[in-house]
């Protein structure tokens, strides 16, 4: 049988929010028996965007938008937490909350570490996304939120099937899941997580201005070299690194090289100011 799921590619999305648009377009006042009842106007995104801003430097922010949905986990905490099978997994692997079971089960809200399952106060149900299951069993490939999205950021398709676009994008990428820690299993994945990132400006001591085209080396414990040039402000950015120890190494004419260790942390490392001299 067929594993459905989706890879999202977060170096295509720029947040333009048509699959929460599209989402919904599709589900508010649309019930889809028996895969949900509809989905309220305000307080519900079975497709959100979550946006993450870092601020590399004073010149430099960094955002990136993280489509949120249910992760159709294969070890799903809210099926555990249902009550009278009221939350199912589907032969192709989609999780189903029913909403007639599930009516007053405000547990299940609860029970999800991903925060992707909503309360409908007026419904008294717990609800989410379905993958739109009921346009996949009317003959759709893909949900609506993946047929709308303008940039091909969302990969949907059998997973277990090599020739599907997401089974595609999972090999090519290496995509991962999203909060592994939860130990969820889920079917979504994602490329492009924020990484651990150094940076810093480089200034040309003697001219006391921002220091352009400056060669910057970074070497792991390994000898893993990564390459980059300063910007027109002096700046150099290197992401989706590893939490360890590194040689950062700083190269232009007429200019002393210079050489030192860093330790990137989780985050957003920042050296600050480094000032070449002669």
């Amino acid at each position: 049988m067929a594993r459905y799921g989706m890879v999202v590619n977060l170096d295509r999305c720029v947040g333009c929010y048509n699959c929460q648009i599209a989402c919904k377009d599709e589900h508010v006042g649309n019930d889809f028996p028996p895969v949900a009842k509809s989905q309220p106007t305000f307080g519900h995104f079975w497709m959100g965007i979550e946006e993450v801003e870092r601020v590399v430097s004073p010149s430099h922010i960094r955002v990136t938008y993280i489509p949120v949905l249910c992760q159709q986990c294969a070890d799903a905490p809210c099926i555990s937490a249902a009550k009278n099978g009221a939350v199912y997994r589907r032969s192709d692997g989609i999780v189903i909350i029913d909403p007639v079971k599930a009516v007053g089960q405000k547990q299940l809200a609860a029970s999800c570490p991903y925060g992707v399952i909503f309360w409908n106060e007026d419904s008294n149900l717990p609800q989410k996304c379905t993958f739109c299951a009921h346009l996949l069993d009317d003959g759709w490939k893909e949900p609506r939120c993946v047929q709308t999205c303008p940039a091909g950021c969302l990969s949907f398709g059998d997973l277990e099937d090599a020739s599907s676009a997401a089974a595609k994008l999972l090999e090519e990428t290496q995509a991962e899941t999203w909060h592994p820690e939860f130990k969820a299993k889920p079917n979504v994945y994602y490329a492009g997580l924020p990484k651990p990132m150094l940076s810093g400006r480089v200034l040309f001591a003697d001219k006391n201005e921002w220091a352009e085209n400056v060669n910057v080396t970074l070497t792991d414990q390994a000898g893993a070299k990564r390459e980059c040039r300063t910007d027109a402000f002096g700046d150099f950015v290197f992401d989706r690194l590893e939490a360890k120890t590194y040689t950062l190494s700083l190269e232009a004419p007429g200019y002393a090289h210079q050489s030192r260790e860093v330790a990137v942390k989780a985050d957003i490392s920042n050296l600050g100011d480094i000032k070449l001299r002669n």
